[in-house]
């Protein structure tokens, strides 16, 4: 499981033209379920994003987290994450089907709203126009497989 964390001033998600998710200060997470992912990696995931500490203390340093700066989420479903690029049309072959990701996507953000931070999503599988401010750029990769 991957995700990619974006450290944002606001971000928001459209989709047909309507905005189905708005943040300000927080997290876009673009989240990519590969096949044999499981519960333990979506909540070792959740945990690990939503207690990243990347936001500046009064000493300018990257030291609070979500939690300190009362912090949101925006929570996108992203399966070209597992893109293989070895030619230059990427093959999704590693990314999990939706049967099997959509419930692990779910659970992602239904673990991030039990630690108790507020979590706007997209529509998984849905053509969708994100849109943010980046503030820093603060941008981490994370990936199951190296944490």
């Amino acid at each position: 499981m991957r995700a990619v964390v974006t450290r944002v001033s606001s971000a928001s998600v459209e989709i047909d033209g309507k905005v189905t998710g708005k943040i300000e200060k927080g997290f876009l997470v673009l989240l990519g379920i590969k096949d044999g992912d499981t519960i333990d990696d979506v909540k070792k995931l959740a945990s690990k994003v939503c207690n990243l500490r990347v936001f500046a203390d009064s000493g300018g340093k990257m030291n609070l987290d979500l939690k300190a700066v009362g912090g949101s989420l925006l929570v996108i479903s992203q399966f070209t994450l597992f893109a293989d690029c070895k030619s230059r049309r990427p093959g999704f072959t590693l990314a999990a089907r939706p049967d099997v990701a959509i419930p692990l996507y779910e659970l992602f953000i239904t673990e991030c709203k039990t630690a108790g931070f507020p979590v706007e999503t997209g529509t998984f599988g849905a053509m969708m126009n994100i849109s943010s401010i980046n503030s820093g750029p603060v941008t981490i990769l994370l990936d199951t497989e190296t944490m």
